[in-house]
């Protein structure tokens, strides 16, 4: 074959650095998305923030006084300035400035510190002019500690439940034994067996109740025997229950404890109720960290025509374009370096609108399909997928994975993801489809209003969705139910 040279012409699709900017910043978090702004903040001096968080706070000067941390506006630059012929440098960065704050922003530099007459009379010493700032949680060896010193024990004896102290996990257990213990002290202490017994009856003594047990059924024992106000006859049941015959009590073997420990039902519950006092995890609330809270970026309420959603504009950052800069980029008096992160700017301005907006409009789309939940609840939800709200609104169904993928809205009924609205369907008798959102919704009424001497097996509950016209095997009711994190029926059996 003979080469010869041939041209061609083609059209395909490019990726900007602009479009994978706003690809980027579509399938961020709100926590992701700020973080990514402060970066963008740092690495770009012609970028500016309104909504600084720390604007307000306090800082310590060089000089030791105590000033605020007001965001410094750089002096503005006069117009007059300019060489002839140029435009005001407002013109500029027309357009370029963001209000997702709800408020109106103006590319202007006099804002600055709070001059009024109730600022300038404030007393330093005022408790609102002072950070308030959380104590820390004491941690589950500190607590210990400070009970121990407060024991008036002997060095020895100190030093033993120490060592105690530190062999525990986070759960309050002792996760060696004494042989393990003694093994590793070193020989010439002359430490006795039983000189470490007696520290772990001392440890076992402090609060909380059943610290330093080492298993499940002895941490249950030390709480029901430091229990107060519990009959004596109730008290040795429930001693026998967790020492000899747990296994059987968590798995709800009544029959079994009744005729092993020769009682009737009523003595049986009272057993129960008393072990169900005791906490089978003592030192877990020390090591519990601070909550995590999910903030919304979309806000659904209740209208007069029906439900309204609006950003939450506690999420959305207000940008602008730094006035100095721009003015002598105007001017001619910055060039190459600044006139880029001039144009990333102007890009990261307009995709963070772009991307308030597209999850905004998505979230209209899931509220106008999803109408009946908002008023009825989840038995109410529609099956409803992807393809449904990107043929609605003209995108891609990649894009509307970005847009609902750890983004929430918060609602009447609480807060949810926007994944969350949608799911499979289930065919009904009538020809019609059920969401699956709206069977799991189903299973927990009915798990909730069973009878607990009797709760309903999986069968039955398929049974009781046939009844309804939906149509579900029983092992989908058992997926479900498991999702849910439901027990199965031997679990949820009361006396």
């Amino acid at each position: 074959m003979k080469q010869s040279l041939q041209l061609r012409t083609s059209q395909h699709l490019a990726l900007t650095p602009q479009l994978q900017q706003s690809i980027r910043l579509l399938q961020l978090s709100t926590l992701e998305l700020h973080q990514e702004l402060e970066q963008l903040l740092t690495d770009n001096p012609l970028l500016e923030r309104l909504d600084d968080p720390l604007d307000n706070s306090v800082r310590l000067l060089a000089d030791g006084a105590v000033g605020a941390t007001g965001n410094a506006e750089a002096p503005e630059v006069s117009n007059q300035d300019a060489p002839p012929g140029d435009a005001p440098a407002a013109e500029l960065d027309a357009g370029d400035n963001v209000d997702m704050g709800g408020e109106s922003v103006q590319d202007t530099s006099g804002e600055g510190e709070d001059w009024s007459e109730a600022s300038r009379n404030k007393s330093p010493d005022d408790e609102d002019s002072r950070p308030q700032i959380e104590a820390s949680a004491a941690s589950l060896r500190e607590h210990l500690g400070e009970q121990m010193r407060l024991a008036m024990l002997e060095v020895r004896d100190r030093a033993l439940v120490e060592l105690m102290i530190d062999a525990l996990d986070d759960n309050g257990y002792l996760t060696e034994t004494l042989e393990e213990i003694h093994q590793r002290l070193p020989p010439e202490l002359e430490i006795d067996p039983d000189e470490l017994k007696t520290a772990l009856s001392l440890l076992q003594s402090f609060d909380p109740a059943g610290v330093g047990a080492r298993d499940a059924a002895e941490c249950l024992a030390i709480q029901i025997r430091r229990m107060p106000g519990v009959p004596m006859v109730t008290r040795r049941m429930a001693l026998a229950i967790v020492c000899n015959h747990l296994t059987w009590f968590a798995q709800r073997e009544f029959n079994k404890l009744k005729k092993a420990l020769d009682c009737d039902d009523e003595d049986l519950r009272e057993a129960q109720a008393v072990i169900r006092q005791c906490n089978p995890h003592p030192g877990a609330g020390f090591g519990a960290g601070a909550s995590d809270y999910v903030v919304p970026d979309v806000i659904v309420r209740k209208a007069r025509g029906g439900w309204t959603v609006s950003l939450n504009n506690d999420v959305m950052p207000r940008l602008r374009v730094n006035s100095m800069y721009a003015n002598l980029l105007k001017q001619g008096k910055g060039e190459g370096q600044m006139g880029a992160q001039l144009q990333e700017a102007k890009w990261l301005i307009k995709n963070m609108r772009q991307r308030f907006d597209t999850i905004l409009r998505v979230a209209e789309a899931i509220v106008e399909r999803q109408r009946n939940f908002f008023s009825h609840g989840a038995v109410a939800m529609r099956p409803l997928v992807l393809r449904e709200i990107a043929d609605t609104l003209g995108l891609h169904e990649s894009t509307i994975s970005r847009v609902t993928t750890q983004k929430y809205m918060l609602t009447p009924h609480g807060m949810f993801e926007l994944k969350y609205f949608f799911g499979s369907h289930v065919a009904t008798d009538a020809g019609g489809e059920a969401s699956s959102t709206a069977i799991r919704a189903l299973i927990v009424q009915l798990t909730g209003a069973e009878d607990p001497k009797n709760p309903l097996s999986d069968s039955k509950i398929a049974d009781m969705l046939g009844e309804q016209g939906m149509v579900i095997a029983r092992r989908t009711v058992a997926k479900y139910r498991e999702a849910l994190k439901i027990p199965p029926v031997a679990l949820r059996k009361n006396l």
